[in-house]
């Protein structure tokens, strides 16, 4: 197996920075990390006490209460693929294994991993939620000025948010401001950060509030779910929420060491999951379309 593992360490590579180049969730993959190692769930103290109230020079300090209770956090979402192709195919195709393989992160783990991600933020409770809406250039701004408006109403932090806005919503946020140009050689109407929010455009297909995984014994990968509406923006403060991500070493075989068949074998496994602190789900925002 020693040509297997050290296949396998140079890959590795290679798939972490697809992840990292095509995934527009992964800048939310830094900041302090839950210890999962060895287990599947781990435990997140929650605590809260009462305000001020007035100094007595007779009684002293009022009394006040803490509250502290135990979150649990549990990872649920295990998926596989295994993909193999004959030797002699892919001698003859100029080596295609490898670009097989990162076609198949670009075109289906890193797409799965974002609208998992959001969907789960989504239909977290406690979160903030506007009025469904099909968003026009005239309405586009009010409504994501709403959105900072309620996070500061909850003091949530304002260092760190980021918008996330569906990239079919991109050239009407583009209209929605008056602009001139001179004579510049190059032109960009993209706007990549609002007020000091950095914008993060995604791809309607990842964008949906609720979704559905596929098992594999029929169909692959996610789909919208019944019940799933196509998502306009979502406003996130990124401590509020955690992405786990337990990626073991890919396993390659060459056809050496395939005992079934005379192919290379490529079996890939992502055990990960995504959550919504209960005592920071005010740190979201999500403004759904009414389809």
């Amino acid at each position: 197996m020693a040509n297997s593992l050290e296949f396998a360490k140079k890959f590795l590579p290679v798939l972490d920075d697809i992840y990292k180049n095509l995934s527009v969730t992964q800048g939310m993959d830094a900041g302090k990390k839950l210890d999962f190692t060895g287990t599947n769930e781990v435990n997140v103290l929650k605590t809260s006490t009462t305000g001020l109230g007035d100094y007595s020079r007779t009684n002293g300090y009022p009394k006040g209460d803490i509250t502290a209770n135990w979150e649990t956090l549990k990872l649920t979402e295990e998926r596989g693929k295994e993909l193999s192709i004959d030797r002699m195919d892919n001698e003859e195709m100029a080596n295609v294994f490898g670009i097989i393989t990162g076609q198949f992160m670009r075109d289906w783990v890193v797409p799965e991993v974002d609208a998992f991600r959001f969907a789960k933020y989504a239909s977290a409770n406690g979160i903030k939620k506007a009025t469904p809406a099909i968003l026009t250039k005239d309405t586009i701004i009010a409504e994501i000025d709403e959105a900072v408006r309620q996070l500061n109403a909850d003091e949530v932090p304002i260092a760190g948010r980021i918008l996330y806005i569906n990239s079919d919503l991109q050239p009407i946020l583009n209209n929605a401001f008056a602009r001139s140009w001179g004579s510049q050689s190059v032109v960009s109407t993209m706007l990549t950060n609002y007020n000091g929010i950095p914008i993060k455009y995604v791809p309607p297909t990842r964008f949906y509030s609720e979704i559905m995984l596929n098992d594999g014994s029929e169909d692959w990968g996610y789909k919208k779910s019944e019940n799933g509406k196509n998502i306009n923006f979502m406003l996130i403060y990124p401590e509020a929420i955690l992405q786990v991500v337990k990626l073991t070493l890919p396993k390659v075989f060459t056809p050496d060491e395939n005992q079934y068949k005379d192919m290379w074998k490529f079996q890939f496994r992502m055990y990960h999951d995504a959550f919504v602190y209960e005592n920071k789900a005010k740190g979201i925002y999500l403004h759904t379309s009414t389809n």
